[in-house]
C-alpha cells in the first residue's frame, strides 16, 4: 500500500494487517466521511489550494460514491484498513490521480475526528427524538389513568397509596433529564475539527471557519492538540445512555413485577414475549428482561471507553480506534430499546379493578393515620408510636385498619373519634397531597402542565438542531 512504501520496507504481516483494520465497523461513517470531504475540498477551492476543474473533479467523484454508499453498492476492502483509506482509494479508482490532492490541509487524525462528530450529531437528535416519543407517551398514559390509585413502594414494601398518574410522571421525569443531558452537550459537540491536521494545525492558508459553516457547526474547534485527541463528546453520549439505561431498567423491572401473577397489575403485550421452551402455560417477559440485560452492556461500553482514554496523554494514539464499537453498540441498543419500550408501553393494559382493590388491602395508610393523631394534638413520635401497636394489633386480627373497629382504636388514645376513618381512606389521603411534586390530583396536574411546556420547547429545540443535520453540498 502507498503509504506504507513511503516510508516502511517490510510488508506487515496478514495477522496484523487483520488485527489493524478497523473497516468491519468504521465504514459506519462512510457517509459523514464523504460529507465531510465535499466541503474539505469546497475548502480547498476557495483557498486556491485546488484548483476549481480539480476540485469539481472531485466532488462529483464524491457525490458519486455518496449515491452508490446510498444504494449499498460501495465494497470496502479489510487491506485498505479503515473507512478513510477505503473511500480515498474508491475515489481514485473512480477519477484518477487528482483524488490524491483532496488530503491536502487534513491529517486521518482531524478527518476521523469530524467524522464521528457529524456522526453523533445524526445520532444525537434520533436518540433525543426516541427519548421525546417515550416520555409523551408515558405522559399520555398518565393522563389516562386520571384518579386510578396504586399502591406505592419503598424496599419492595407497600407504603403509601398514591396515584398511578404520578407512578408513570416519575419516570417521564426521569427519562426527561436524559433527553436534557443529550440536548446540553450539543453545543460541545457541534464544533468543528477539521484544519486541525496531525495535531498541530496546517502550514497552508487553509479557511477553518468557512468549512465548519459548510457544515453548520457553530464553530471551529479551539486547540489544534484537543481537537484530535478530544472524546468528551462520546463520553457525554455514553455516559448519558448509561444513566438513561438505569431508568430503562427500572422501569423494565417494574414492569416484569407488575405482570407476574402474585401482582397482576398489568397484561403485557404478546408480540413483546415469549413462552417457554418446556412450560406452555408461560407468558415470559422477554424484551423487559433483555433491556434490563444490556443495561450491564450500556454500562460496559462506558467504562470501555474510560479506560481506553485514561492511560493517553497528547494528542493521538492507535488506541483510539477503539473508540468506535463501543459507541456504534451503545448508540444501536440505546435507540432500539428506547423504541421497543414505547411500543410495549402504548399497548400494555392497566388491570384498575386489581390495582384498586389492593389499595385497600394493606396497611399504607398507617402514616396519615399518624397524621390524623397530630391534627388532634399528639407529637408525631408519640402518635407514631400509638400506630405501630396498633398495626399489629390489626395484623393479628387479620382486619385492615380502616375495618378495625373504633373500641379497639380508644384502647392507645382517647384522641381516636369516628372521623379517622374518612382521614384515613385511600382516596382522601391522595386528595389531601396538595404540595408541589405530590401525588395529589391538582399536584399531578401541575407536574402534567410543566412536563407539556417543558416537551414543547424541546421539540421546537430538536427541530433546530434536525435543520443543521446533513447540509447539501
Amino acid at each position: 500500500m502507498v503509504l506504507r512504501n513511503s516510508r516502511l520496507r517490510e510488508k506487515t504481516s496478514q495477522l496484523f494487517d487483520s488485527f489493524n483494520a478497523s473497516i468491519s465497523f468504521d465504514q459506519e461513517l462512510a457517509e459523514d466521511d464523504l460529507l465531510g470531504s465535499i466541503a474539505h475540498c469546497q475548502m480547498l477551492i476557495k483557498s486556491k489550494l485546488v484548483s476549481p476543474s480539480e476540485g469539481q473533479k472531485i466532488i462529483k467523484g464524491l457525490k458519486h460514491l455518496q449515491k452508490e454508499f446510498q444504494q449499498g453498492k460501495l465494497k470496502f476492502s479489510e487491506s485498505l484498513e479503515d473507512v478513510h483509506m477505503n473511500i480515498e482509494d474508491l475515489l481514485h479508482k473512480k477519477i484518477g490521480a487528482v483524488a490524491g490532492k483532496l488530503h491536502t490541509g487534513r491529517s486521518r487524525n482531524d478527518q476521523v475526528a469530524l467524522d464521528i462528530r457529524l456522526y453523533l450529531r445524526r445520532q444525537l437528535v434520533t436518540t433525543a427524538n426516541n427519548l421525546l416519543q417515550l416520555i409523551e407517551t408515558l405522559a399520555t398514559i398518565a393522563t389516562q389513568a386520571a384518579d386510578q390509585m396504586i399502591p406505592g413502594y419503598t424496599h419492595l414494601q407497600r407504603a403509601q397509596p398514591v396515584l398511578l398518574s404520578h407512578y408513570l410522571l416519575a419516570y417521564a421525569w426521569k427519562f426527561n433529564r436524559d433527553l436534557e443531558r443529550l440536548l446540553s452537550s450539543w453545543e460541545r459537540l457541534n464544533r468543528c475539527p477539521l484544519g486541525a491536521g496531525a495535531l498541530a494545525g496546517s502550514g497552508l492558508a487553509i479557511d477553518r471557519e468557512y468549512t465548519a459553516r459548510l457544515l453548520n457547526f457553530s464553530s471551529p474547534t479551539a486547540n489544534s492538540m484537543d481537537s484530535v485527541s478530544d472524546r468528551d463528546h462520546l463520553l457525554e453520549y455514553l455516559s448519558a445512555a448509561a444513566i438513561s439505561f438505569t431508568h430503562l431498567s427500572g422501569l423494565s423491572e417494574e414492569l416484569i413485577l407488575w405482570a407476574s401473577q402474585e401482582f397482576s397489575f398489568v397484561e403485557l403485550p404478546d408480540e413483546f414475549c415469549q413462552t417457554s421452551s418446556m412450560m406452555p402455560q408461560k407468558k415470559n417477559p422477554d424484551l423487559l428482561e433483555l433491556v434490563r440485560g444490556k443495561s450491564g452492556r450500556i454500562n460496559g461500553n462506558l467504562i470501555r471507553l474510560l479506560t481506553i482514554l485514561k492511560g493517553l496523554s497528547q494528542t493521538y494514539f492507535k488506541d483510539l480506534q477503539e473508540d468506535k464499537e463501543p459507541l456504534f453498540d451503545s448508540v444501536k441498543t440505546w435507540n432500539q430499546s428506547l423504541v421497543l419500550i414505547n411500543q410495549l408501553l402504548r399497548k400494555t393494559k392497566f388491570n384498575s379493578t386489581k390495582i384498586s382493590k389492593e389499595v385497600y388491602a394493606d396497611y399504607s395508610n398507617a402514616t396519615d393515620l399518624a397524621d390524623y393523631l397530630t391534627t388532634k394534638g399528639l407529637s408525631f413520635r408519640d402518635a407514631h408510636q400509638i400506630v405501630g401497636q396498633l398495626v399489629p394489633l390489626a395484623i393479628k386480627q387479620k382486619k385492615y385498619l380502616l375495618d378495625l373497629p373504633l373500641a379497639e382504636y380508644r384502647k392507645f388514645s382517647q384522641k381516636f373519634t369516628a372521623d379517622l376513618y374518612a382521614y384515613i381512606d385511600p382516596k382522601n389521603i391522595i386528595k389531601r397531597r396538595k404540595v408541589m411534586g405530590s401525588t395529589g390530583p391538582l399536584a399531578v396536574k401541575e407536574q402534567q402542565r410543566q412536563l407539556s411546556t417543558l416537551i414543547k420547547n424541546q421539540r421546537k429545540q430538536l427541530e433546530k438542531y434536525s435543520t443543521l443535520l446533513g447540509p447539501k453540498l
